[in-house]
C-alpha cells in the first residue's frame, strides 16, 4: 500500500531540482490513546473553557496571551499571529553538510522519509542518497511547513533518504549549567575499571527489535479479553441505532390504503449499520 504524502515539493542542491514527498517515518497506530468516560452514564467527557470569577468564556472571548512576568501577559489576536506566519513554500534548499556524528541527538526532533515524487526523479534522488551516504555527511537545510521555517538535516538510511526537523539551539538547554552541581573530585580508579569491565562484556550492535513494549501488548491484551467478554461501552449519541423496518408490515398498511392486493411477504431488513464518523 502506497504511503501517504505528508509534503510535497523539490529537494534543491544548488542547481539542482528534484521532485520528492516526505512521509512519517513512525507508526501512529502503534500508540495507545484513551478518552475520559463518567463511569455511570459512559459519556464522553468534555472540556468546558472558564475562567476565575467569571465562569464559561466563548471561543469569540478568548485570546492567546504571552506571559512576559508571573500573571502578566501581552495579549495577541489570531490575525496578528497569522500575519507573522511564512508563506508555505514547497521546497528543501540544502545550505552546507557536515558530519553526521557532528550533530548532537539533542537537536533531532521529528523523523520523516523522504522519497522521489515520480520516476523521472529517482535517479537524482539515488545520485544524492549515495554521495550522502560515501561522504558520511547531513544536509542542513530550513523547510516552512504550516507557517514555521523548520531546521532541518536530511542523511542517508537504508535505500533513501531521512528528514528531520530539528530543534534550534535556543530550544536546547545548556548541559554545563544543569550538571553544574554534580562533583568533580576524582574517584577510585577500581571502581571505574569495574563499569568499564561491566560495558565491555555487554557491549553488542543495537537491534531494537529485541525491545518490547510489554506495557502497550498487555494493554492490547486486556481491550481484547474485555471485547470478547462482551464489555465494550456504547455512546448511544455517536452509535444511534437505525430503526428495524417491518415490510411485511409496511406492505399491509399500503394495501389497507391503497386497496390493492399484498405483495409476496418479504424478508425483515436488517438494520442499518450506523454510519461512522470521522475523529477530530
Amino acid at each position: 500500500m502506497a504511503e501517504r504524502s505528508f509534503w510535497k515539493g523539490q529537494l534543491r542542491l544548488s542547481l539542482v531540482t528534484i521532485p520528492v514527498r516526505m512521509v512519517s517515518a513512525t507508526n501512529a497506530d502503534a500508540e495507545i490513546h484513551f478518552h475520559q468516560l463518567d463511569r455511570s452514564s459512559k459519556k464522553r467527557i468534555r472540556y468546558v473553557k472558564t475562567a476565575p470569577g467569571v465562569g464559561e468564556v466563548a471561543n469569540e472571548n478568548i485570546v492567546k496571551g504571552f506571559e512576559v512576568e508571573p500573571g502578566k501577559y501581552v495579549t495577541l489576536e489570531d490575525d496578528e499571529i497569522d500575519s507573522l506566519k511564512l508563506e508555505t513554500r514547497h521546497t528543501i534548499e540544502l545550505t552546507e553538510f557536515v558530519e553526521v556524528c557532528e550533530i548532537d541527538p539533542l537537536y533531532f526532533d521529528r523523523p520523516y522519509y523522504l522519497l522521489p515524487d515520480g520516476e523521472v526523479a529517482e535517479e537524482g534522488y539515488r545520485v544524492i542518497r549515495d554521495a550522502l551516504r560515501d561522504e558520511k555527511k547531513a544536509g542542513i537545510g530550513q523547510l516552512t511547513l504550516r507557517g514555521k521555517e523548520n531546521l532541518v538535516a536530511l542523511k542517508c538510511s537504508g535505500d533513501g533518504l531521512l528528514l528531520e526537523t530539528m530543534r534550534y539551539e535556543s530550544e536546547i538547554k545548556e548541559a554545563d549549567d544543569v550538571f553544574s552541581k554534580i562533583g568533580k573530585s576524582k574517584l577510585r580508579g577500581d571502581l571505574v575499571d569495574m563499569a568499564r569491565e561491566l560495558i565491555a562484556k555487554r557491549s553488542t550492535h543495537f537491534e531494537p527489535a529485541k525491545f518490547k513494549n510489554h506495557y502497550a501488548h498487555a494493554l492490547r491484551e486486556l481491550v481484547q479479553a474485555k471485547l470478547k467478554n462482551g464489555k465494550v461501552t456504547v455512546d448511544e449519541e455517536k452509535h444511534e441505532k437505525a430503526p428495524v423496518i417491518d415490510f411485511m408490515e409496511a406492505l399491509r398498511n399500503s394495501v389497507s390504503k391503497g386497496g390493492k392486493k399484498p405483495a409476496a411477504a418479504k424478508p425483515k431488513a436488517a438494520a442499518k449499520a450506523p454510519t461512522k464518523r470521522k475523529r477530530a
